[in-house]
């Protein structure tokens, strides 16, 4: 797949940090990443790790006291970190949109659904509002909302329908990336698995690519093309999404996948990551996982890894001396 076709978006060397009377905590540290057209990328980690800022950067929303202070994000060839206001005011929601984690406070609680819309059309294109309008009622019936809730303000909706509405808002314009910031943690496992399905109707229909953030690696497992794992603001194993989820090879990863719990297959005792995630205003010279694994050497202590391709069917990319060794479990 990456060898014939150019990347969508592409981010290369990616650094945002949040600036802080204590000191700088790296928040974002040198990532890199492809997405490709139509393709569902996942980016799962603890909280705290870098995701949603990540996310953000992508969409250039940072404000202070956060700084995108190195790195390059490019969408189809131009690079959104040197577009000026009004570039970046016709990029958003046009080429790139986001659904955020509450769909409530996503919404303006005092405007109609149904204005809220048109409100979206109106901003980017030059046309009527009747024309806008229609948009608006035939988005939401692609969402499964009926045109009667025009009128409707977000508190007379249920959650999933909130969620329906801003999904709703971010395909309007018919975007070619989707970000999805864990869009589904507040609804019930019934909403969230209808909403999904939904959604990937959607991207059949439209042909949009997803970046679709979550702490729900079994969710994820069934909805990504490619999976990226990140600790501490850094991306320590990125691969097709079979590979990480059956042979993981980062001991983050391992960890992450021993602590959920899986459906099928016999009954295994859950293992929690020992430790706490790390202090960015306090990092080791050497692997920032140190602390955590169990496989911790020497080397680890005192020298950065970096993020290599291994020889794998799915290319995996890993930042962990000993599986560059060839010594992780």
């Amino acid at each position: 797949m990456t060898g014939v076709r150019e990347p969508l978006l592409s981010i290369s060397d990616l650094c945002v940090d949040y600036i802080t009377d204590d000191g700088n905590a790296r928040a974002v540290n040198k990532v890199n990443l492809d997405i490709y057209p139509g393709e569902t990328v996942g980016l799962a980690g603890e909280s705290g790790c870098g995701k949603s800022t990540l996310a953000f950067a992508i969409a250039n929303l940072h404000n202070a006291p956060a700084l995108i202070t190195g790195g390059k994000i490019n969408f189809q060839g131009r690079d959104i970190l040197t577009m000026s206001p009004e570039e970046l005011r016709q990029f958003r929601w046009s080429k790139a949109s986001m659904v955020f984690q509450s769909a409530m406070n996503s919404l303006n609680p005092v405007i109609t659904i149904g204005d809220q819309l048109v409100d979206v059309v109106l901003a980017h294109e030059t046309i009527s509002v009747t024309e806008a309008e229609k948009r608006a009622i035939a988005m939401l019936d692609m969402v499964g909302i009926h045109a009667s809730r025009m009128k409707s303000y977000p508190h007379q909706l249920s959650g999933g329908m909130r969620q329906r509405v801003v999904i709703a808002i971010a395909l309007i314009l018919r975007p070619k990336l989707i970000i999805m910031d864990e869009p589904t943690t507040a609804l019930d496992v019934v909403v969230e698995r209808d909403i999904m399905d939904q959604l990937y109707d959607l991207k059949e229909q439209l042909g949009f690519a997803i970046l679709f953030i979550s702490h729900d690696l079994g969710l994820m497992g069934q909805i990504t093309d490619r999976i990226g794992i990140m600790y501490a603001g850094k991306m320590v194993e990125l691969g097709e999404t079979e590979g990480i989820i059956t042979n993981p090879q980062h001991p983050y990863t391992q960890g992450l996948l021993r602590s959920f719990p899986t459906i099928h297959g016999p009954k295994e005792r859950l293992e929690g990551i020992p430790g706490n995630p790390l202090n960015l205003l306090d990092v080791p010279a050497g692997c920032y996982f140190q602390d955590r694994c169990s496989q911790c050497d020497t080397i680890c202590i005192d020298v950065m890894p970096n993020i290599e391709v291994l020889q794998m069917p799915d290319e995996r990319q890993v930042a962990c001396h000993k599986v560059s060794q060839g010594d992780a479990l």
